[in-house]
């Protein structure tokens, strides 16, 4: 399986099967995870685990979210993937958020992704 498949199957699994689902098949376990808007960095599966339960611990309610294009440079091991989610926060409301992932591959796991992001003004 390329690493563009292994991409596109994981958003597949995301929508399909739910996030945690797919995060626990695709991601290794010394992962590094980088929000670069913020700088925040969390090292390990455990670590973005809990981040990730927090993030859905946080909505009030999800209204919509897509893929809009996801791609891969083979040779490096890296894919791309740009989505976009619209949620409603607890705290901060309803927000339409784009996003573009950034994942290195070592294998069958992502062990490096950053995310870059707009934030709420």
């Amino acid at each position: 399986m390329t690493y563009l498949q292994k991409a596109k199957s994981m958003q597949e699994m995301m929508a399909s099967q739910g996030t945690m689902e797919a995060f626990e098949k695709y991601y290794g376990e010394g992962c590094i995870i980088t929000e670069m808007p913020t700088g925040e960095r969390r090292i390990g599966k455990d670590a973005q685990r809990s981040a990730i339960q927090q993030w859905f611990a946080d909505v009030e309610k999800y209204h919509g979210g897509g893929v809009e294009a996801v791609t891969s440079d083979e040779a490096t091991g890296v894919t791309m993937v740009e989505s976009w989610f619209d949620v409603t926060f607890k705290k901060a409301g309803r927000l339409t958020m784009r996003e573009v992932a950034i994942q290195r591959w070592e294998g069958d796991h992502i062990v490096d992704e950053k995310f870059y992001y707009n934030l709420p003004s």
